[in-house]
């Protein structure tokens, strides 16, 4: 299992945001968190990351606790992150975003890492048009694509994404969706942070549904899409 999450619980003051949630992510897989705003899901995410402190509760990856570990410590082992809004450095270039994803690395001259640059470009055919443009001078959705770009810069084995098809149109929404897909299939394994239940629970494998900080049902992703009560209470009664 490469992430273990164990009897979470995270705190914003006296606030409990995270209520003893317990999921794994298998290596290899989508695993998707759902739920309405405030249900804690940006939390969690915020929490593996390192950025968020720990109240009680464990988190291992690959086998490793890493429930107190720094967050650029947790990169350097795998973990990276595309944050919910972007959060792109929307005065530097594509370039310069990337080569940011990347700060962990000291391989920046290598052929490995041109490999890395062209394999993002790759995926994401819009920046190699936008390379030496500001960031801050792009669409929302070229700037989601390059905040994936980014996080992909750090090598990730396992990465996090917090609501990528936010304030997108459809369009961009479906492209964003396959791009994750090929993500996974090139063999990174995908944490996904979604609003759009519909989407994430047809590209998830596994999927859990956070209600208030807890985690109130889990399952398959397409097993949840095909259940009555989920349609109505988080698909419009539609998928």
């Amino acid at each position: 299992m490469l992430l273990e999450v164990e009897g979470l619980c995270v705190n914003y003051g006296h606030i409990e945001a995270i209520r003893d949630i317990s999921f794994n992510v298998p290596e290899g897989s989508v695993t998707t968190l759902i739920g309405a705003n405030g249900a804690g899901k940006t939390t969690t995410l915020k929490t593996l990351s390192g950025i968020r402190k720990v109240r009680a509760g464990s988190v291992k990856f690959d086998g490793k606790d890493i429930t107190h570990a720094a967050p650029y410590d947790r990169v350097k082992l795998g973990i990276s992150q595309s944050p919910e809004g972007r959060r792109c450095f929307v005065g530097m270039t594509v370039r310069e975003n990337l080569d940011m994803g990347a700060f962990v690395r000291n391989d920046r001259k290598s052929k490995a890492y041109q490999e890395d640059i062209d394999r993002v470009l790759a995926l994401f055919p819009r920046l190699a048009e936008r390379i030496n443009q500001s960031a801050g001078t792009m669409s929302g959705g070229e700037q989601q694509m390059l905040a994936i770009g980014r996080a992909l810069m750090a090598r990730p084995r396992l990465i996090l994404l917090d609501e990528p098809s936010m304030g997108l149109a459809p369009k961009l929404i479906a492209q964003i969706f396959s791009i994750i897909k090929e993500i996974n299939e090139q063999g990174t394994t995908v944490l996904l942070v979604e609003q759009n239940a519909a989407q994430a629970l047809k590209a998830a494998d596994d999927a859990h549904i956070l209600e208030t900080g807890e985690i109130v049902r889990s399952g398959k992703g397409s097993e949840l899409a095909g259940d009555d009560s989920v349609k109505a209470a988080y698909l419009g009664g539609d998928i």
